[in-house]
């Protein structure tokens, strides 16, 4: 039973009180703290109490100057206790635990007042490093923990200090001021804290600490940490953000780079001391592209044969001649598994000094390539075909345009005659895979220009032109005899394959976009394999791809494989490896394709907004009770509207619908109907 008079202490609120007890109920004691409150407090929250008893019979205001005082006593007291000195007394003891009256004792020596024991709590409690109170004992703390506390509270003292002084920096920042590393000396650090943060949210390493910095900086709405990113030089307005998020590889290491830098222009005489590799540099082989193209990697030639069948070559730029399995490039290729095409930049598989040097089939330059040369009949039916490795020099580097207005001259006054054969050919393959069940569904690409002044500019380029097809078949072949001669060899490779249409909408040749537009929605999904399957979207009963080395790891790997194999040295990559790297091309192509839809939906926005408030062209797609499916005509870019009651609607109707909201930032675009 505690007694009336008893002078105790506990804490409330973080703040030591005092109190004198006026009545003991039991559990509970009726007390008058320091401020003059009475308080019914349990008897478990009592840190100390007097041995000694006080009056309670002199007035209110005298029992709480007594408090007070008291009170300010053992503060004055508390504050000459060097804890690290008792502490160093009292480490070197067998006991971990010890009673606040005997550590008070090295403190104040024998004779203790009430006073000094209270005093001698206050500064433990207080304390972060030496020593812990809990259940009447004091626990003195080992040099480990002390050691860990302190360098604990270090990093406590550095975050304070880094929010204080970064929460001005931003605001600083933000006000537009030039804030430099001499004014604010954690700020890359910060700053890269903090674009980690808008990139990976919570996952990030410092997400709390960053957190709290944006909330002292009060840059808490959405989009303020881009923002400030922005301002501060750290990102471009139009940062690639899904890039970063995605951590596709963008610069090469240095392993790659000094392989690269390694490899030289090919020697002619070098090249051809390989007695498998044939000199077909006499031949007139040019390249078709488009006017941007540097990565060269595909040539063509033609000529008639006296039997009155015709040649065709496909020359792939010979990677496999420079890059071998396990070399850093090799590596490097695997991780990227694409070359990347945005807008504003090229991210590509190979190092320049390959992708558009070396390794690119550059005019008037002598180039190790894989050469697919096939006859085929006048009606377009393959009779025969091999693969060889070769030297060309490509004569001719011509763009889609060009070759588009070669043939247009060439079918009105009858020259070009070699372009006028391909062009014919290429009506007569494509007619042979329609046949054999082909979905030929050519969607115009969308090309996206950025102006100088900022101004984002988009056109439509149809993809069926003769130059395109032209192209794009003779590498279907190329690609095609490529798998068929794995197949008929039985050896391992990476062969595409695709299941027939889950639905039908389209036969023969027809490419009216709507019908595209919805036929490409059954599409079933490709399958990478390591055995031959039926290709059902382009006709054929087996494919890969070969032709692009220099732009996609796929090729490469293939190209690799069929080397070994045409020079009799058998399979390089086993059906186990093939898996491998199957799975592997699954998640890396996967990734760059997330990437780089991400990175085109995301300019086709930044264009919409320019026209926000605007009525604008769509092209009806599918017509539903629920929703309308649309294409935006100028930028093919995909909506939903429900339907309007007012205005009914067909696939094939162009309509007008207008553009509410867009946000290219926030991924973000609303439509309604005018």
């Amino acid at each position: 039973m505690t007694l009336p008079g008893t002078l105790v202490e506990y804490i409330d609120g973080g703040k030591f009180l005092c109190g004198l007890v006026l009545q003991d109920t039991g559990k509970r004691l009726r007390i008058i703290n320091q401020n003059g409150r009475e308080v019914n407090l349990p008897q478990s929250r009592l840190l100390t109490a007097s041995r000694s008893t006080y009056p309670v019979d002199i007035s209110r205001d005298d029992m709480v100057r007594l408090l007070r005082e008291t009170s300010e006593n053992r503060e004055r007291l508390a504050a000459t206790i060097d804890l690290s000195e008792i502490w160093e007394l009292a480490v070197t003891e067998e006991d971990a635990s010890f009673s606040a009256d005997f550590l008070a004792e090295l403190c104040f020596g024998d004779k203790l007042s009430d006073d000094q024991v209270a005093a001698f709590l206050r500064a433990v409690l207080r304390d972060r490093f030496y020593f812990k109170y809990k259940n009447g004992q004091v626990t003195v703390h080992t040099e480990e923990k002390v050691e860990q506390l302190k360098h604990q509270r270090a990093r406590e003292k550095e975050r304070e200090q880094i929010l204080e002084n970064g929460a001005r920096a931003l605001c600083s920042i933000m006000a537009g001021e030039e804030v430099t590393c001499e004014d604010w000396p954690q700020r890359e650090q910060c700053l890269e804290w903090i674009s980690q943060y808008v990139l990976f949210g919570n996952e990030s390493a410092e997400a709390d600490l960053v957190r709290q910095l944006l909330k002292k900086a009060e840059l808490t709405r959405p989009g303020d940490g881009f923002n400030l990113l922005v301002r501060a030089g750290v990102w471009h307005r139009d940062e690639n953000t899904m890039l970063l998020k995605a951590e596709q590889p963008v610069e090469f290491d240095e392993a790659a780079m000094e392989q690269a830098r390694s490899i030289r222009e090919p020697d002619v005489d070098e090249l051809l001391a390989d007695p498998r590799r044939k000199d077909l540099r006499e031949l007139d082989v040019f390249t078709v592209d488009g006017e941007s193209t540097r990565d060269f990697d595909d040539a063509l030639h033609v000529q008639p044969l006296e039997d009155g069948n015709i040649e065709v070559g496909v020359h792939i730029a010979d990677v496999a001649h420079y890059i071998k399995p396990r070399d850093p490039l090799f590596d490097e290729a695997m991780e990227r598994c694409t070359s990347l095409y945005f807008p504003e930049q090229q991210i590509p598989m190979l190092p320049e000094e390959l992708s558009q040097g070396v390794c690119s089939l550059l005019v008037d330059k002598p180039r190790p390539v894989m050469s697919f040369i096939m006859t085929l009949s006048p009606e377009g039916e393959l009779i025969r075909s091999k693969i060889v490795p070769a030297v060309v020099t490509v004569k001719q580097q011509l763009t889609y345009t060009q070759v588009d207005e070669l043939v247009a001259e060439g079918l009105k006054k009858n020259t070009n005659k070699n372009l006028l054969i391909l062009n014919r050919l290429r009506e007569q393959l494509r007619r042979r895979r329609v046949e054999n069940g082909a979905l030929l569904l050519p969607f115009p690409d969308v090309n996206i220009e950025i102006g100088e002044d900022g101004r984002i500019g988009i056109s439509l380029a149809p993809v069926d032109t003769p130059a395109r097809t032209i192209v794009s078949e003779l590498m279907i072949l190329a690609n095609h005899v490529a798998a068929s001669y794995l197949a008929a060899q039985e050896a391992p490779g990476l062969f595409r394959s695709q299941g027939p249409p889950r639905k039908r909408l389209i036969d023969g040749m027809d490419t009216s976009l709507p019908e595209v537009a919805r036929q490409r929605r059954f599409l079933s999904r490709g399958e990478l394999t390591t055995h031959p399957k039926a290709h059902s979207g382009l006709g054929l009963s087996c494919y890969t791809t070969v032709t692009s080395p220099i732009r996609r790891f796929l090729d490469l790997v293939m190209q690799l494989q069929i080397s070994n194999m045409i020079r009799g040295k058998g399979i390089l990559f086993t059906d186990t490896e093939c898996r491998d790297f199957a799975g592997t091309i699954h998640q890396k192509l996967g990734r760059a394709n997330m990437v780089r839809q991400q990175r085109y939906r995301y300019w086709i926005l930044r264009y919409l907004e320019q026209q926000v408030g605007n009525t604008v062209n769509a092209l009806v797609i599918n017509s539903g009770p629920k929703r309308i499916n649309l294409l935006l005509a100028d930028c093919l870019f995909d909506i939903d509207l429900p339907p309007n009651p007012a205005f009914p609607v067909e696939p094939g109707d162009m309509v007008r619908v207008r553009l509410a909201r867009v946000n290219a930032r926030d991924n973000t675009l609303r439509v309604e109907w005018p």
